[in-house]
């Protein structure tokens, strides 16, 4: 054999050992950054999850039926494991999640309490509930870049505020900005949120007219976003990439329809839409790096026949 024959042979033995010794989630040769999609599983039957967010190398869903919140490696694949067991705290519903440098934020749908979590320990600091005044279903949340907490309610149209230095005390959630007016009376709407980088701005998506709207922080106005006659029906979860970029995800209809914001928030146009063969309702995401990480909560399946075990997909970020 001559010495190129064993030079090339040798670089193809190291080369089957790196790929061979590469994590789960690097099973695209590209330490999961290709156009591979994966999938992690969530334990459990009945899952029907919503929430995710990332937070260094972890990530955590929630579970909308056993109020678990799950926590997973990144870059495992196989690693997702119970972090907060459903039903401790009063927390048997668990739906959009927030993840801090310290905190983990839980909004915990029908309770009409936002639970908040030392990340790393998993320790109940505080809870916070709704005021009187009929139903309510906490769905999202958003942080602001100095530490207040914003949470949706759908049925009541409305979003909470808890100042930042109020988050780990506990109380009674305050109305910061209300949509009456804005939308149906009646509907249920004020869903996903994300907060602008720098913390001056909200953007809310209304499920049912698929109508965006920002809401300033300084004095709770509210505009409707102008699409340029598109809508994002079906909007679910958002998620704001590099400050411009928006993610809607669109849950009955199936795709992620990506956003570019303009202006100071009050303009955008959609610039593509994104599915997969692995999305089944899906509901959110989170980013990570190159990729979104995709909840598949198959709420289409509630008292069906739904596929288990639920999901998450990671695809790459369009």
């Amino acid at each position: 054999m001559s010495r190129t024959a064993v030079r090339a042979a040798v670089g193809a033995i190291a080369l089957l050992l790196v790929l061979s010794a590469s994590p789960a989630y690097a099973g695209d040769g590209n330490r999961g950054r290709g156009s591979r999609t994966l999938e992690y599983p969530l334990p459990g039957t009945d899952v029907f999850p919503e929430g995710i967010d990332t937070f260094g190398r972890y990530f955590y869903v929630t579970s909308t039926s056993t109020g678990d919140v799950f926590r997973g490696e990144v870059r495992d694949t196989d690693s997702v494991e119970v972090f907060l067991p459903g039903g401790e705290d009063g927390r048997t519903t668990a739906v959009g999640i927030e993840a801090t440098e310290d905190l983990l934020i839980v909004a915990g749908g029908a309770t009409g309490t936002v639970f908040v979590y030392e990340r790393d320990s998993g320790e109940l600091l505080a809870s916070h509930t709704v005021p009187e005044g009929g139903p309510a279903f906490l769905n999202d949340i958003a942080v602001t870049r100095d530490g207040d907490v914003y949470v949706t309610d759908s049925p009541r149209d409305v979003v909470y505020r808890i100042p930042e230095d109020a988050v780990a005390e506990g109380g009674e959630l305050e109305v910061f900005a209300s949509f009456a007016g804005v939308d149906p009376a009646g509907q249920f709407n004020a869903n996903g949120i994300v907060a602008t980088r720098d913390g001056r701005y909200l953007i809310v998506v209304q499920s049912d007219t698929g109508t965006l709207l920002r809401v300033s922080t300084a004095d709770a106005s509210v505009q409707p976003i102008d699409l340029d006659g598109a809508t994002v029906v079906a909007g679910d979860g958002l998620e704001l990439k590099g400050g411009r970029t928006l993610y809607v995800v669109r849950n009955s209809a199936g795709v992620i329809t990506e956003v570019r914001l303009e202006g100071r928030f009050t303009e955008g146009r959609v610039v593509s839409e994104t599915t997969d063969p692995t999305f089944r309702f899906p509901t959110t995401a989170a980013l990570d790096r190159g990729r979104l990480l995709v909840v598949n909560s198959q709420f289409d399946q509630r008292g069906g026949d739904p596929v288990e075990p639920f999901t998450v997909s990671s695809i790459k970020r369009p």
